[in-house]
Formats: C-alpha cells, structure tokens, sequence
C-alpha cells in the first residue's frame, strides 16, 4: 500500500495529514460495497473535512456519515488510510484494480 506522501505525490498535490484526534464522516453501513469514495471539506470543528462511504449511492440523511477519529479508519476501511492526506477540495475513488482522484474546488466554496 502507497503511503500518504507517495499518493500526494503521485497526484502532484500538496500534503495536508489529518491530525489522529480529528474526526472525519464515514457511512458505515455502505462498508463492503465498492467503490469507495471520498471527498474533503475545509477542517472545521474538530473535523479533518473527510467524507467517506462505499458503493454508488449518496444519500442526504443526516444519519448517512457517522463520525469516527481519525486513528480508527483502518478498523473500518485500511484501503483508504493512503489517501487522507489529500488537501481539502479533493476526492478520490477507489476500486478492484482501478483509482481516481481529483480536484474539486467546489468542495472548497471556489
């Protein structure tokens, strides 16, 4: 598995690492179902901004994320642990023999 600064600089992005203690939006009930996707927000309150579930479907529930710490993703999805230090604005996904991450400003409010 690539570590956080190898996927930043695969994808030519700066490195902006979650502290452990933050905590980041995980839909736990979609866990088994690929892809996996992420998106990050602007850390706020205690949050590293971090957006994750698996499958194709998104939901608008407020109870779709549950909020974990950071130090507790690989107990849930290690696969995505590499990609957490891609800067706010960012998404991936990622899938059997296939990864994609880009930028998203409008994540970001540009």
């Amino acid at each position: 598995m690539s570590s956080q600064q190898d996927i930043c600089a695969k994808f030519k992005t700066e490195f902006s690492p979650c502290s452990e203690s933050d905590k980041l939006g995980i839909a736990i009930e979609t866990i088994g179902k690929l892809p996996i996707n992420g998106l990050r927000h602007v850390a706020e309150n205690g949050t590293c901004g971090w957006y994750i579930w698996c499958g194709e479907e998104w939901s608008d529930a407020p109870d779709f994320f549950k909020p974990i710490h950071v130090k507790r993703i690989n107990e849930y999805l290690p696969q995505v642990e590499s990609y957490l230090a891609l800067p706010p604005g960012h998404r991936f996904l990622v899938t059997e023999g296939y990864e994609d991450v880009w930028q998203d400003l409008s994540l970001i409010g540009i």
